[in-house]
């Protein structure tokens, strides 16, 4: 990603912001544009750019009604999804695999102690990103938008690890997620510190298709824990891989998108973006 790309995506997510707090009055073009301080003309045709989409369109993608009715129609396709692959092993995320690896009780009891990670700093469609791996895969991966508070958290998660500042090519591979060629990535590995139902949650979203939504409930049932919805939305705000395993697609059941790690504006990006590249008719309204 280039700067320029990076700098765009800044004045979106503030773009998105106000789209967001100002939806229900269904703001103009003019209005959302005089708000980054750009003409109309080249908002639209940075934010179409970036999105796919118009703003208008894109609007309509991040609205609360959008929401319900994404919800409504995924739900059975979700579990039919769920029910064909299963909640272990192998998770498939588009025309890529996934696969998720548990530490191993020692590695999680002693926090990280006699790890090496590696880690780098990397520009994506959604802002910096500091990616985290070990010899067996990518144990973190996060939006960063302050360094120093990205690499804290990480070594609030392995404080007894030993931390290098190098890309490798486990993290090579994984970042290739935000070019859109999938035909170019092998396997992505990923080596997770939790707990078994931590992990199973974790796999479980790994069956949410791209451009679809669902809530705690459907995914407390799809790992067969029914009412276990609020431990499954602390599994989900723990969730160490940004985008990758994607939780961001997990929303209230009333539509409201909902807290995210790395903040609410850019949960909103990265649904609308999704919800852009898998709609694609329209797109120039």
């Amino acid at each position: 990603m280039s700067e320029q790309e990076s700098f765009n995506y800044t004045r979106i997510a503030e773009a998105i912001e106000y789209i967001q707090q100002k939806f229900t009055e269904q703001p103009t073009l003019e209005k959302i544009a005089e708000k980054v301080n750009l003409s109309p003309f080249h908002f639209q045709k940075m934010f179409t750019d970036w999105a796919g989409v118009s703003p208008k369109k894109f609007l309509q993608f991040i609205s609360v009604q959008h929401a319900k009715q994404v919800l409504h129609n995924s739900q059975s396709t979700l579990f039919e999804v769920a029910y064909k692959t299963g909640l272990s092993g192998t998770g498939r995320l588009h025309d890529l695999f996934v696969n998720i690896e548990g530490m191993t009780p020692g590695e999680f009891k002693n926090k990280g102690e006699n790890l090496t990670i590696n880690y780098s700093f990397s520009e994506s469609i959604f802002g910096l990103i500091l990616i985290a791996s070990t010899n067996k895969g990518i144990c973190y991966m996060g939006f960063s938008d302050d360094n120093q508070i990205a690499f804290s958290e990480l070594k609030m998660r392995f404080p007894k690890a030993s931390f290098i500042q190098q890309t490798d090519e486990i993290q090579q591979n994984a970042l290739k997620i935000y070019t859109q060629d999938w035909s170019k990535i092998k396997k992505i590995k990923l080596h997770l510190k939790g707990t078994n139902f931590q992990l199973k949650v974790w796999e479980a979203l790994l069956k949410i298709p791209a451009g679809n939504l669902t809530t705690y409930g459907n995914i407390a049932n799809l790992i067969q824990k029914p009412k276990a919805s609020r431990a499954v939305g602390t599994a989900i705000g723990n969730n160490p891989i940004a985008f990758l395993i994607p939780c961001h697609r997990v929303i209230q059941s009333t539509g409201i998108f909902g807290g995210y790690m790395w903040g609410t504006t850019r949960k909103t990006a990265i649904i609308g973006w999704e919800a852009s590249k898998t709609n694609t008719s329209d797109t120039n309204v």
